[in-house]
């Protein structure tokens, strides 16, 4: 394929999913905030698991208890 015609494919799909993200953020059923909490307890649990083996911490202990926050926070909001 011709890169003019890859790019504009490449172009075509990022629009649509621009558009679907400020969909999903602008919806009145949107539950945004939930899902910024449950994803920067995610990273903060990834992280703290990546650390771990410097600072001493347990890396499992660190990472399932991020997820297992994250995993309560969707069902939570799921359930209202």
């Amino acid at each position: 394929m011709n890169e003019g015609v890859t790019n504009g494919i490449v172009a075509v799909l990022m629009a649509v999913v621009g558009v679907a993200i400020v969909a999903v953020i602008v919806s009145k059923n949107a539950q945004t905030p939930s899902v910024l909490t449950a994803a920067g307890t995610a990273f903060g649990g990834i992280i703290g698991a990546a650390t771990a083996p410097v600072t001493g911490a347990s890396s499992a202990s660190t990472l399932g208890s991020a997820l297992g926050s994250t995993l309560g926070s969707f069902t939570t909001t799921a359930n209202g």
